[in-house]
């Protein structure tokens, strides 16, 4: 939501990882990368969910079981897409006032005293308005493009997504939008074991959303904080107090209760949700292991698009090997999909699958890790929310119920880790 570079200090947060050195020099580059987020996103998403201002309106998209997919409007005012914006633009607006640490306070006050700090929490809210939409409308981009297919492919969306992504970052670096990065052997041989992990990640994210409902996948991947406990443990060293360990309960319980009474429930989904938790939170402790006491480290910014270059490299093989053969556009043809509908789809959440993922860094260099990771808590419920309505996600009482104490178990998890920190400073 992914959401680095790890030193003394540092915080690891949805995969993103920043250091307090960092924090500055990121945060003055955050109001051009919005720039081109908003750009990029005006040219793709026009009124009434037309690929642009002037383009013919596209054909239906069929989709298994035959039922056909309608063009989305991203911020009509009406019906489902009006719910889930609205939605959105709430949840934000709770986000953005939480209260962020002191040395957050102390920043915003030396940049302009109170009107300063009037016009960048406006500037944060729109920020994660804009970090929440991205997320919500990648999974159901996402969920449509797996669902057209004659056989979810998950491979070759996420070489597509992650093709995207970097066809995006090296427009970033030959535009000097961000200085590109120098890299040593040393330095690429530390970090493609964590392009592994964000590969892996994003392919078992697509192989479970492929397979069951977007809000159960959000659900069981709201665990996430259980592999980060013991994957710290084992790797870090690092032992949990036991208030940490109790507000795991809740999570671990939540996950189980869902998992038993979802309608769309199935083995290959689940594992897949949960291979991905450990991908992903592999990936976060690799980085503090590996890059920790890195004097030559590069800005999280960097670090991020060298992973995401390196992740897509890395998928190609395992797209051919896997779907490329049979994956080819006569192919597609043959099953009678719109391929130029397909495209565009999948295009607009490569496009949603950066963008969230790079705002949330950019979130990040501006407020605490911990006021962070709440707003990552509450997009999480606003995905889930907002695919239900969607979709019209059967959902019944218990299951609602043990979502909920799932992520109120992740919202605990976040305070709690919080205060220990608070503590040991």
């Amino acid at each position: 939501m992914m959401q680095g570079a790890a030193a003394a200090g540092t915080t690891s947060v949805s995969g993103a990882s920043w250091t307090r050195a960092t924090r500055g020099r990121a945060s003055a580059l955050a109001s051009r990368h919005v720039g081109v987020v908003a750009s990029s996103s005006s040219s793709f998403f026009g009124p009434r969910g037309a690929t642009g201002a002037t383009a013919p309106p596209l054909p239906l998209l069929r989709v298994r079981g035959g039922c056909r997919l309608r063009p989305l409007s991203l911020l009509s005012g009406s019906g489902k897409n009006g719910e889930v914006a609205k939605a959105a633009a709430a949840a934000a607006a709770a986000a953005a006032s939480v209260p962020a640490d002191d040395a957050s306070a102390a920043a915003v006050t030396r940049d302009g005293g109170a009107g300063g700090g009037i016009a960048a929490t406006a500037q944060l809210g729109a920020m994660i308005v804009a970090w929440y939409l991205l997320n919500i409308y990648f999974n159901i981009y996402n969920k449509q493009v797996l669902g057209a297919l004659p056989l979810p492919r998950p491979y070759t969306i996420t070489a597509f997504q992650l093709a995207f992504g970097s066809l995006l970052i090296f427009l970033m670096w030959a535009t000097r939008l961000h200085p590109a990065p120098k890299l040593s052997a040393a330095q690429l041989g530390k970090i493609a074991p964590l392009a592994v992990g964000h590969m892996l990640g994003t392919v078992f994210t697509n192989m479970s959303l492929g397979k069951v409902a977007v809000s159960f996948t959000h659900t069981i991947k709201a665990s996430e904080p259980f592999f980060t406990v013991v994957l710290s443990a084992l790797f870090l060293g690092e032992v949990p107090s036991l208030p940490v360990l109790g507000s795991l309960v809740p999570i671990v319980g939540g996950v189980a209760l869902a998992s038993f009474t979802e309608v769309s429930f199935n083995w290959t989904g689940f594992w897949s949700a949960m291979a991905s938790n450990l991908t992903n939170q592999s990936r976060n402790v690799l980085s503090k292991k590996l890059l920790a006491g890195d004097k030559d480290v590069m800005d999280d910014i960097n670090l991020f698009s060298v992973i995401t270059v390196l992740s897509f490299l890395l998928s190609c093989p395992l797209m051919f090997l896997a779907e490329g053969i049979k994956f080819t556009p006569g192919y597609l043809q043959s099953t009678g999909l719109n391929l130029q509908e397909l495209c565009v789809r999948a295009a607009l959440a490569g496009l949603c699958f950066h963008g969230y993922q790079k705002l949330s860094y950019l979130i990040l260099s501006r407020v605490s890790p911990v006021t962070h990771s709440v707003a990552n808590c509450v997009k999480r419920v606003v995905v889930i929310v907002s695919s239900v309505l969607f979709f019209s996600t059967p959902i019944s009482p218990v299951n609602a119920l043990g979502t909920g104490a799932a992520l109120a178990g992740v919202f605990l998890y976040s305070r709690l880790t919080r205060t220990k920190k608070a503590k040991d400073a």
